[in-house]
């Protein structure tokens, strides 16, 4: 195979396209990467890092499958970009517990657990009264607490970096600050990509672009909607450890970090690319915040801020080759799931990049899909 097949051109720069080159370095691919603007400062920096628990069992599930082989990779990769870059990207296992307030909420955590009980994954259903052992700043009047203990977390602007570090060291060509601009095609394949800076032959092009994927792949006849979701994040700060578990009611969220910082997540809103935080947003998010742990009362707010998360047709990513060229691949629209489907949609991408036999089926993610039936995510965040 020539070199000129070898190169693959990556475009988006967030926490999938980082994934994807270093996943590609790792097997002697040295990618070029481009981003609009710096890498990883859109959807990916603004996310809360919350990682779910693996299974014990194959789920039935394709994207149960995605995740729970994320969950697996992460503490692998954790310590190969650790080894690699000396950057601690903040993996811990932490724990977590997912709480209910009305019987209605409560049925539906009944549901989730069983779904958790068929896939092998450890939970304890706890008592009133036994909040305390696990959690000690919950709200005792709560009305159901599940304890999953191998829930974790990372700093996701810290695993980023790493990232960043790893592939840079491995030789991959970063290109921040460079737009790109229309594609070049020929006889079903993608030849080079135009970027305000140039034009870049290809042998592949993956896109990773978030939600500005959509507007790419239209330069090339493909509709593929990525709808940016908005989400709000409050990060709260305190003297000491106020929270010691991941905490999360429905959509919402508490993460707590090891040095006493807080982060409360997180808003759904249509709101186009607007990224500016408001008041009732910041407000529905902290009044959730005090009253699932009062203590949060007594916290400074240090910082507010939005990201846009990648939609697409039906909740679930594009994953995959995208039919009309045989050298274009996909890799978008996760919406609140990129950083811990992350590793997995890396190396399956990789897979398809290295002609190797596939250890996932991605049919359920193609981009021509019919869209999958709406269900509740095990895992919401």
């Amino acid at each position: 195979m020539s070199r000129l097949q070898h190169d693959v051109v990556i475009v988006g720069g967030g926490v999938i396209g980082l994934s994807v080159a270093y996943a590609l370095a790792r097997e002697g691919i040295h990618a070029t990467l481009l981003d609009r603007r710096e890498f990883g400062r859109e959807a990916s920096w603004a996310g809360a890092g919350l990682l779910p628990p693996g299974s014990e069992r194959p789920p039935a599930q394709p994207y149960e499958l995605l995740r729970s082989w994320s969950a697996r990779l992460y503490p692998k990769w954790s310590e190969m970009l650790r080894d690699e870059t000396g950057i601690d990207n903040g993996f811990r296992r932490t724990g977590g517990v997912d709480v209910a307030w009305t019987e209605d909420e409560e049925n539906a955590l009944r549901t989730s657990a069983g779904r958790w009980r068929s896939d092998g994954i450890v939970y304890e259903r706890l008592a009133p009264g036994d909040y305390v052992r696990v959690e000690p700043a919950l709200n005792p009047t709560l009305r159901v607490v599940y304890y999953l203990p191998d829930r974790s977390q990372i700093r996701n602007p810290w695993h980023l970096d790493a990232l960043k570090a790893a592939i840079e060291a491995r030789g991959v060509r970063l290109r921040p600050n460079e737009a790109v601009v229309g594609f070049e095609t020929a006889e079903g394949r993608v030849t080079a990509v135009r970027t305000e800076q140039g034009r870049i032959p290809c042998g592949h092009v993956i896109v990773t672009a978030g939600a500005w994927s959509a507007n790419l792949l239209a330069m090339l006849g493909v509709q593929a909607p990525t709808p940016p979701v908005k989400g709000q994040i409050v990060l709260l700060r305190s003297q000491g450890m106020v929270l010691r578990r991941i905490v999360e009611h429905g959509r919402m969220y508490l993460v707590p970090r090891e040095d006493g910082r807080v982060l409360v997540g997180a808003t759904e809103e249509d709101a186009g690319f607007d990224t500016r935080t408001t008041t009732q947003g910041v407000r529905d998010l902290l009044d959730e915040a005090i009253r699932l742990i009062p203590a949060l009362a007594h916290t400074e707010v240090e910082r507010t801020w939005a990201g846009l998360r990648p939609g697409s047709i039906d909740g679930r990513p594009y994953l995959g080759t995208v039919p009309g060229y045989s050298n274009l691949l996909v890799a978008t629209g996760h919406k609140r799931s990129g950083l811990q489907l992350s590793p997995a949609t890396a190396e399956a991408i990789a897979d398809l990049v290295l002609d190797r036999p596939a250890r996932i089926d991605l049919s359920l993610f193609r981009i021509d899909r019919e869209p999958a039936p709406a269900t509740d995510d095990v895992f919401r965040s």
